[in-house]
C-alpha cells in the first residue's frame, strides 16, 4: 500500500480547500454533484515473484519447499495467470481484466478570485469484475493457482484542478483512501494434500491516485474521463497446507507437519480507466 501517505497528503490539501468559498466569475463546477462511472480495471500486479511459502509456520514467508533429498520441490517455477496444466510448458492464461463501475457524490468549489482553481472532496463506492491470478508448478508435476479481485470498496477522496476559459472544462489530480474487500480462491491438481483458506475474504486499507479531465455539456450535466490507480495490502490471506492422504515424507510435511502459501506480491494493484457523468445542483 506504498500509495497511502501519498493518498492522506491529497486528501489533506484538498479538504481545507473545498471549505472555501469566494465570489466566482463562473457557475461551472461549484456546488454539489451526484454521478456514476464505468470503465476497465487492468490488475497491475507483478507476478514473477509467484508464490512464497512458510514451510515453518511462523508467519515469515520466506522458505523453500524441499523434498527428501534437499532439491527444490518448485523448481519448475511459476507464472501470473492461471495454470493450463499441470506443467508450466503447458503454459498460462492472462489476468482477467474486466469492467468496473461506481457510484459517487462530492462538491467543488472554486478558489480565488477569478476562480481559475477548483477543489473538491467526493465520496465513492465501487465495484470491480477483474481478477489477478498467480500459479506455481512442484516436480510432482501439480499445478497451484490462486486467485484474487477486489469485490468492492468505498472511498474518500480530494481533487484540485484548473478550469481554463469559460469554466466549462476542468483538469484535475485526485487522491485519497479506500476500504475494499478482496476475495480469494485456490486451485490445485494436488489430490493428496489437504488446502484450507484463510482470511479468504477480508476487508483492508488502500490508496488511491489519479487524475482527469471533466467538461461540462449542459448547466447541470457533466462528462468525465478518470484514470484511478489503486493499491491494497494483501497479506492476510493464506493456504494452510495439511497432510491430508499424503505420506509423511511429502515435501510440505517434513518441515514441521505443515506448510502456508500465499502470493508473494502481497499488494493488489488496479489501473482504472473510467467514463463517468455528474449531476450537478
Amino acid at each position: 500500500m506504498k500509495l497511502f501517505p501519498a493518498a492522506i497528503a491529497a486528501v489533506a490539501i484538498a479538504v481545507p480547500a473545498a471549505a472555501q468559498d469566494s465570489g466566482q466569475p463562473s457557475g461551472y463546477f461549484n456546488g454539489f454533484y451526484v454521478g456514476g462511472t464505468f470503465g476497465l480495471d487492468a490488475t497491475a500486479n507483478d507476478d514473477n515473484d509467484g508464490i512464497a511459502f512458510d514451510t515453518n509456520r511462523d508467519g515469515n514467508f520466506d522458505n523453500t519447499v524441499r523434498t527428501t533429498t534437499g532439491a527444490n520441490a518448485f523448481s519448475p517455477g511459476s507464472c501470473g495467470g492461471t495454470a493450463n496444466g499441470v506443467n508450466l510448458t503447458n503454459g498460462c492464461a492472462d489476468d482477467d481484466d474486466s469492467y468496473g463501475y461506481s457510484i459517487r457524490a462530492g462538491v467543488d468549489r472554486r478558489l480565488g478570485d477569478n476562480g481559475l482553481l477548483v477543489a473538491g472532496l467526493l465520496a465513492e463506492a465501487t465495484k470491480s469484475e477483474s481478477r489477478d491470478f498467480v500459479s506455481a508448478f512442484s516436480t510432482t508435476p501439480a499445478s497451484y493457482t490462486i486467485s484474487r479481485g477486489l469485490d468492492h470498496s468505498f472511498a474518500l477522496r480530494g481533487r484540485l484542478g484548473i478550469s481554463p476559459g469559460d469554466g466549462r472544462g476542468l483538469f484535475y489530480v485526485t487522491g485519497g483512501v479506500a476500504y475494499g474487500k478482496l476475495e480469494h480462491s485456490f486451485a490445485t491438481s494436488n489430490g493428496a494434500n489437504s488446502f484450507t483458506q484463510v482470511n479468504d475474504e477480508e476487508y483492508e486499507l488502500g490508496g488511491q491516485i489519479g487524475g482527469g479531465a471533466e467538461l461540462h455539456v449542459a448547466r447541470n450535466l457533466s462528462l468525465s474521463f478518470e484514470y484511478l490507480y489503486q493499491s491494497f495490502e494483501d497479506d492476510d490471506y493464506y493456504v494452510e497446507v495439511g497432510r491430508g492422504s499424503a505420506p509423511l515424507t511429502n515435501p510440505f510435511l517434513l518441515n514441521g507437519g505443515g506448510t502456508f502459501l500465499r502470493p508473494a506480491n502481497t499488494d493488489y494493484n488496479l489501473h482504472s480507466f473510467r467514463v463517468g457523468a455528474n449531476f450537478r445542483f
